[in-house]
């Protein structure tokens, strides 16, 4: 399953002690980070500091959903073993700050529950990532990133297939340093770190990528996609 909502929840000052950066005057806390939306990445450099990519595509070039969510993730171990990726993985890297994601249990044929996976420290963490550039049909050059995902850990393989790669936070600048060697990446994404998680059921509201309120977050009684109450939470 796509891992195609996350959250940021973190005032700026908060965000910028924990990551050591400068965070610009356009960011705002996120509780719905969707597909094809501008959002802070830290990338792999001398200089180390928030950038604002789309993620998967831009909007332009979000219509075509079948490819849009096939880049929204990238398998980590797809992208240290295939060369098209290798290459991404020595010179376009960076880390996607986040404080939970979304995963969408399947409990029918054609019907979902809505889940916030948190950890239970609910401390920030970093996802693995990559980033891509472009240039658009009107000559503006546009940044996109991948997240990189490894398979659920048993505690939350119920809800789905795949989770976002962990980088822990000892290890964050290091993935973000240049002078890293591909060995030590591709350690690096062997060997995420799996710290304690939880999860609960939130509001179907999630689905619309246009709403982004704290009440998103809130635990809500388990209903599916469409808002209909169901016992299979």
């Amino acid at each position: 399953m796509v891992v195609n909502r996350y959250t940021l929840t973190l005032e700026a000052e908060k965000l910028g002690q924990r990551l050591g950066v400068v965070v610009p005057e356009a960011y705002r806390p996120r509780f719905n980070a969707a597909p094809a939306q501008l959002l802070p990445v830290l990338t792999a450099g001398s200089e180390i500091g928030i950038s604002w990519f789309y993620w998967g595509l831009s909007p332009q070039r979000s219509q075509n959903k079948s490819i849009s969510d096939k880049i929204l993730n990238r398998k980590a171990e797809d992208v240290s073993t295939k060369p098209v990726f290798k290459k991404l993985l020595r010179t376009h890297r960076c880390l996607i700050p986040m404080d939970g994601f979304y995963v969408w249990k399947q409990i029918g044929k054609k019907t979902q529950t809505p889940y916030l996976v948190v950890l239970k420290s609910r401390q920030l963490f970093a996802a693995a990532g990559i980033w891509e550039e472009f240039e658009t049909e009107r000559d503006e050059t546009h940044h996109t990133f991948s997240m990189l995902t490894v398979p659920a850990p048993d505690a939350l393989r119920g809800l789905g297939e795949r989770i976002p790669c962990m980088v822990a936070e000892k290890d964050e600048r290091r993935w973000l340093n240049p002078e890293t060697t591909e060995v030590e990446l591709i350690q690096l994404l062997q060997s995420p770190t799996d710290p304690e998680m939880e999860f609960f059921t939130v509001s179907p509201q999630i689905e619309d990528p246009d709403r982004d309120s704290p009440s998103l977050i809130k635990p809500a009684p388990a209903a599916d996609q469409f808002g209909n109450l169901t016992l299979f939470g």
